[in-house]
């Protein structure tokens, strides 16, 4: 007898097999999406029985740095939330930093995130800058004492960036958190939860896919997304296997496909990159192994998408039980999606992930304890693209992976 149990029928009650939630709606004081793959504000499955309960009266005095060609300065909710107060938004360019302050209906602005750290009243920061820049700029606001956001990835093509935010972390003892949509898509949501309660059993395998048709046509600072590297990029396909088990990858021989497109041509990027699709294959850290994908240059759908095999159970759209067994220990964990934001705060873009992953960062921070995507899990899944880039570029070779744990 086959069992699939998905997201909206694995309880009994005929409220479950409702149409999705969605709490992405835009609000009347939010700025217009940029028209760009995942912005786009589709359903997402969260429990409509849930209801947001506040837990504390106290406001997180934030910094918002960043407002460039996605915007997402403002795209996660914390000018929204309840619990945070935005003191005062930066961006190099003052018309952007202009749109930020109205987005965020903030009146303080700084011409630069140095001077925004000299702020004392500013307690944590969201920096939504160029990509090149995540780990300067989040090393800086760790050593001013504040916590910090960041959007992804966490580092940029450098191992060394890497060791170097991850010593900074533990050195200051402060949140960080990197903001990976793919954390709070539905499916990783629903399968996070069944994992740790055992419902996968060891991962077996496990798929990840990013496609996004020309990225490096795309405006950049200083031109950073020109040719630039797939796997530099992973975090979106990676989460499908970190941001669901909380592991690692520990090897990876990747092949790339050498581009026709214009910006992979030799010269013609800053990177000296000629793939505009890399595909790693991993070995994990509990044993099993994980095929990843990052394109720019092939055509058909785009998104962020992945699967699940485990021993006792898989994922790829619903959670499909190996028995009766297995199927109870996941029936038993009770609601499998997600649970309700502030009124305030809608679920946004990248699959009805930002609300939540501002939520998750100011809770965290508020109370003391690291985010989903806290610096380890972040770093496991940037750095695992960095070294896949690594054995592309050696025709696939099999190469070790640092490791990085808490």
């Amino acid at each position: 007898m086959t069992n699939r149990i998905s997201r909206r029928s694995f309880l009994t009650t005929s409220a479950l097999g409702a149409a999705a939630v969605s709490l992405g709606g835009a609000f009347a004081d939010e700025p217009q999406k940029p028209n760009i793959q995942g912005f786009d504000e589709t359903d997402t499955d969260v429990d409509p029985n849930a209801e947001w309960k506040p837990f504390t009266d106290k406001k997180l005095k934030m910094g918002i740095v960043g407002f460039g060609l996605c915007q997402f300065g403002a795209q996660f909710g914390l000018q929204n939330h309840p619990n945070v107060e935005v003191v005062a938004v930066s961006d190099l360019f003052p018309e952007r930093r202009d749109g930020l302050a109205k987005a965020c209906k903030c009146e303080k602005t700084y011409e630069s995130l140095e001077e925004m750290i000299k702020d004392d009243s500013i307690e944590a920061i969201f920096i939504a800058t160029d990509a090149p820049s995540h780990c300067d700029h989040a090393c800086k606001i760790l050593k001013s004492g504040k916590h910090v956001a960041s959007a992804v990835p966490a580092v940029f093509g450098s191992l060394e960036q890497a060791d170097k935010l991850f010593e900074t972390v533990k050195e200051t003892g402060l949140q960080y958190g990197m903001f990976e949509t793919s954390c709070f898509h539905d499916d990783v949501y629903a399968a996070r939860k069944i994992y740790k309660a055992g419902g996968f059993g060891q991962m077996v395998y496990t798929e990840g896919e990013y496609y996004h048709y020309g990225v490096g046509t795309l405006e950049g600072y200083k031109n950073w997304r020109r040719g630039l590297p797939p796997q530099w990029y992973p975090t979106h396909s990676n989460a499908y296997y970190t941001c669901v088990t909380g592991n690692s990858y520990t090897r990876v021989s990747c092949i790339g496909h050498v581009s026709k497109l214009e910006e992979y041509q030799k010269g013609a990027n800053p990177w000296d990159n000629p793939f505009g699709t890399e595909t790693a294959l991993f070995n994990t850290s509990e044993g099993g192994s994980a095929r990843m994908i990052v394109s720019w240059d092939t055509a058909g759908w785009g998104g962020e998408t992945g699967r699940m095999r485990g021993e006792v159970g898989a994922f790829n759209g619903a959670y499909q039980p190996l028995n009766d067994i297995t199927a109870e220990i996941v029936k038993k964990l009770g609601e499998l999606r997600k649970p309700a934001l502030p009124p305030q705060v809608g679920a946004g873009g990248h699959g009805g992930s930002h609300g939540y992953l501002g939520s998750n960062f100011v809770e965290s921070v508020l109370k003391g304890k690291a985010p989903i995507v806290n610096v380890a899990v972040a770093l496991n899944t940037t750095v695992a693209g960095i070294v896949a880039h690594q054995s592309a570029l050696k025709d696939g070779e099999s190469m070790a992976i640092p490791q990085y744990k808490l």
